[in-house]
């Protein structure tokens, strides 16, 4: 498996979410999707907002599978040890339920009050943000089967 596989931490400024290996990631950049595999070469990237998937390698325990989590904003770093994700924010998918997340959705798509020490140029931005994220998780709440 040496060749193979590749260690994986996520970590949040709260929690250790992940440390195991893996066979492949598709990590959510700012500026777009990266894959990562085995042998690949040394990077540093910003997180964006987005989907992680993880393809974890079989082991004793079974088939790998894979896993899904929601991160936003960190960093990624693939070097001889590993990759390691260091996320502001990330909830796994299969903790994501469907119908808070389109209530979280509908909440954010209708009209809103602005604060008082927001300009409306925060506003809008900080709203975008609030909606985005929101969309993302009845995306990936659909996609996982939530309930």
């Amino acid at each position: 498996m040496a060749g193979k596989s590749f260690r994986c931490k996520l970590v949040t400024p709260t929690a250790a979410l992940v440390d195991d290996a893996i066979v492949y990631a598709s990590i959510p950049l700012w500026d777009g999707l990266a894959g990562v595999m085995p042998g690949r070469a040394p990077m540093l990237g910003r997180l964006g907002l987005g989907e992680l998937r993880l393809d974890f390698a079989d082991s004793a325990k079974g088939e790998g599978g894979s896993r899904s989590f929601l991160v936003e904003g960190g960093f990624a770093k693939m070097s001889e040890d590993g990759l390691t994700i260091l996320a502001e924010n990330a909830i796994a998918t299969e903790n994501i339920r469907l119908s808070d997340a389109e209530s979280e959705l509908r909440g954010l798509e209708g009209p809103g009050t602005a604060r008082q020490a927001e300009t409306m140029a925060q506003l809008a931005e900080r709203r975008t943000k609030e909606r985005d994220l929101a969309r993302l998780k009845v995306a990936m709440a659909k996609k996982q089967g939530g309930i």
